[in-house]
């Protein structure tokens, strides 16, 4: 955790989508005839705007089971995702350090990084900065916007930090994620720290278990689809 993983800081940006024209369409009444703000800059500004941000709840989780424990602000940038950006991406990391290490760093404003989410040993999920957040944890601008950053604890070098119970929570969490934006469940859309372009970081690392992990993934998305079949069929 000591190599920088910030990344996509400063000016906000993003791809435009309809509640970003009432900014568009009204920005020279918002800005009350003030020189035009840049078209990315305006339209990264639309929770200025009264109502069209959705409603939110202090500690509310987007994984059931999962225990809150909020990064600090100066570690992720409010966003309205997937309405502002789309998620197309999942970023597997590894701490290098444990699960209350990483808490505490990303509590800490002087670290400028988090993931959405930290993963312990045992299984347990830690939830720090909500999905539709942007976390600064990928060290890349673009890749932050699109993606939710899953942190796991332990080292590179040491497989037996990642154990049965680590792959299996982190596997549901997955399968959560990609169900609520139609990520498909592959290596291209599900990735390493180390294939961020542009950074310089190696984790997961060569004992990370990737035909497991998708394997899980997998088995733990056809169990969800099967109980909302079941849910549903038994509400008839």
């Amino acid at each position: 955790m000591g190599e920088n993983k910030r990344g996509g800081r400063g000016r906000r940006g993003g791809h435009g989508v309809d509640r970003r024209t009432v900014l568009i369409g009204g920005g020279a009444a918002l800005l009350g005839g003030a020189a035009v703000l840049a078209r990315d800059e305006l339209r990264g500004a639309w929770y200025r705007v009264p109502g069209v941000e959705k409603a939110r709840v202090p500690g509310e989780l987007d994984h059931p089971g999962a225990q809150w424990t909020a990064a600090s602000e100066a570690n992720w940038r409010r966003a309205d995702r997937p309405d502002d950006y789309t998620v197309d991406r999942v970023v597997i990391h590894v701490v290098q350090g444990s699960f209350a290490s990483a808490l505490r760093v990303f509590k800490d404003p002087a670290h400028q990084a988090a993931t959405h989410y930290v993963v312990r040993k045992d299984g347990h999920v830690a939830q720090m900065i909500r999905e539709l957040d942007v976390a600064y944890h990928a060290g890349n601008r673009s890749m932050n916007e699109r993606s939710i950053g899953i942190e796991h604890e332990g080292f590179v070098d040491r497989p037996q930090d990642f154990t049965a119970a680590m792959y299996a929570a982190s596997a549901r969490l997955t399968a959560g994620i990609c169900a609520r934006y139609g990520i498909p469940v592959d290596r291209e859309h599900i990735i390493g720290h180390v294939e961020v372009p542009g950074t310089d970081h190696t984790d997961p690392g060569p004992h990370w278990d990737w035909s497991r992990y998708l394997r899980l993934v997998r088995t733990a998305s056809t169990d969800a689809r099967n109980d909302t079949t079941d849910e549903a069929s038994g509400s008839r």
